[in-house]
């Protein structure tokens, strides 16, 4: 049983420092573009919902891997007006069934004002502790499910490549970073 827990924190220590390679500014900017282009095609509506929204929080490579004790990390920017304002970092950790590596997009749209003044004023802030984050299914065609996006924060999920499956953004910690 030692072997597994050897073997899985340097395989998450391999993928994870990979991940945790600081991008520069211009990289993540150029990630977040990428990023709104692949939702926008994907999502159908989604223009109304991002024009709609007071902020957009954009983790565009957010890498994941486990063997039982799992991972991720991703640098992201936040985008008000259509211009990116801060830049961030998501974190987790898991354990449970777990094996393989992923790579996803993540989104979180702040659809009031207020929501997104307390997240910005936060040190730190803990997805499912600091705020509820209703992940939004997107069904046959792009279609996006009409029940959860009244929602005061949307999350999506995007661009599942992988071997790991898994829609939440529970126990996600989102730091600022200087950039």
């Amino acid at each position: 049983m030692q072997w597994i827990a050897r073997l899985t924190y340097v395989f998450c220590s391999i993928i994870l420092a990979t991940a945790a390679q600081a991008a520069s500014k211009e990289k993540i900017d150029s990630r977040v573009e990428k990023a709104l282009v692949r939702f926008h095609e994907e999502v159908r509506g989604s223009e109304d919902l991002i024009a709609k929204a007071a902020g957009v929080l954009i983790f565009p490579k957010v890498i994941k891997a486990g063997i039982g004790i799992g991972g991720e990390h991703g640098h992201g920017a936040l985008r008000i007006n259509g211009r990116n304002v801060q830049y961030y970092s998501i974190s987790a950790g898991s354990i449970g069934w777990q094996l393989g590596a992923q790579v996803k997009t993540e989104l979180l749209l702040f659809m009031n004002p207020e929501v997104l003044s307390n997240f910005r004023n936060s040190n730190g802030w803990k997805a499912g502790v600091d705020a509820s984050i209703a992940v939004v299914k997107i069904g046959a065609g792009g279609e996006i499910d009409t029940h959860t996006i009244d929602k005061p924060i949307l999350g999506f999920i995007i661009s599942n490549k992988g071997l790991m499956y898994n829609l939440s953004f529970e126990g996600s910690k989102i730091s600022k970073i200087d950039k």
